[in-house]
């Protein structure tokens, strides 16, 4: 086998496909470190319409979540990477939760949620009052649903904080009266540029201490946090300063290894969207590292950074596109369709990329199946063998 690729710069290359996939893996949950993948949604292409708003094949979204509990891997649900803020509304991602949620406590599998604000309107200000009583309304169904929140940042209140005190106010009154320990989000503005300046500081040290601030009151509703900023460094440091007890989750989609890995002394757990499409390595990796088996452990994950790299290059949050084309290409979804025609955002060699890296690692259980689905879109572009 072989295939035309287009090249970034111009021009084509051959490419021969790997025969030599990795092998189904069923295990259950790791024990050293929470392993979570940000799971994206499948869309219904024969239903999907401007009018009627996102269709979502819930079988075909299901049966992917099945997939990563299946590999003892958990499932952090109606988060970025299913397209919150970018094509999935509100609405959606409440029945998205409520399915979830069934479907976990029939597996007992592991979820969280992401609970936000998108309900209201885009590009309208709000008042604090309003943002508040937005995540309260999200937060109250997923924790009905019988799942644990991860209090996503919003962009509502980004626009309306006129300091790091809004911020308290908020988040201190959510974790008051939530009923279990939530998981805290920092986006990063590379992956929204609405969310500049979150915690009420563009200081990425003073916001820091802001959502300490935020931690120090409630210690014992904080789960943790999930950083996705892509700077190891400043991860590492938050993590240090972190109170007994609290974990932190890397979003770091760029440098995931060294901080699962830690450094002899603290290590992060991990929520990640890179874990949707390289999810058969991370659970083999998560396994090395209940074996103690560190060096396997980044002989198995490293490889993989190039990949995310690629796929969360910028504009970064556009990363959705090369995750829903790869769950194509390995099978487990019919079309590359996305919710709000976001199959669209990336161009044709960085998707060509994308298919060369992950069948280079093995990602693609047929990669002739790989190879005749990445055939045919290329086609569709005037690129033919």
């Amino acid at each position: 086998m072989s295939i035309r690729l287009p090249s970034a710069g111009g021009g084509h290359r051959l490419y021969r496909p790997n025969a030599d996939p990795f092998p189904p893996l069923t295990c259950g949950p790791a024990g050293a470190r929470i392993f979570c993948a940000a799971a994206h949604v499948v869309a219904d292409p024969l239903a999907a319409s401007a009018e009627a708003g996102p269709v979502v094949d819930w079988e075909a979204t299901l049966a992917f979540r099945h997939r990563l509990w299946a590999q003892g891997l958990g499932v952090a649900e109606a988060m970025d990477t299913a397209q919150r803020g970018m094509g999935l509304d509100w609405a959606t991602a409440a029945e998205l939760i409520r399915r979830s949620a069934a479907e976990a406590r029939a597996v007992g599998g592991r979820l969280v949620c992401g609970a936000g604000t998108d309900q209201l309107t885009a590009g309208v200000p709000h008042s604090l009052a309003v943002i508040t009583a937005a995540y309260e309304e999200q937060l109250a169904h997923t924790e009905a649903c019988g799942a644990a929140a991860v209090l996503m940042a919003s962009r509502a209140l980004a626009a309306a904080a006129r300091g790091p005190e809004d911020y308290l106010e908020v988040y201190g009154r959510l974790l008051r009266q939530s009923a279990r320990p939530v998981v805290l989000h920092w986006l990063g503005p590379m992956f929204d540029p609405e969310l500049a300046g979150y915690w009420g500081h563009d200081d990425l040290d003073e916001a820091t201490g802001t959502f300490l601030k935020v931690i120090a009151e409630s210690p014992e509703k904080v789960d943790g946090i999930k950083v996705s900023l892509l700077d190891a460094e400043r991860e590492a440091d938050i993590r240090r300063r972190l109170p007994a007890g609290v974990r932190c989750y890397t979003g770091d989609d760029f440098h995931y290894p060294q901080l699962i890995a830690g450094d002899g002394e603290l290590a992060s757990d991990a929520l990640l969207g890179i874990f949707d499409p390289i999810a058969p390595i991370a659970a083999r990796a998560a396994l090395a590292l209940d074996r103690g088996d560190t060096t396997g452990f980044r002989e198995l994950l490293d490889p993989t950074v190039p990949l995310s790299r690629h796929l969360f290059a910028p504009p970064t949050r556009f990363y959705k596109t090369g995750v829903v084309l790869l769950a194509w290409l390995a099978g487990y979804q019919e079309h590359f369709t996305m919710v709000g025609g976001l199959q669209s955002a990336r161009s044709l060699p960085h998707l060509a990329t994308a298919y060369e890296l992950a069948d280079g690692l093995g990602l693609f259980p047929d990669p002739e199946l790989a190879e005749d689905r990445m055939r045919r879109l290329l086609a569709v572009y005037g690129v033919t063998s």
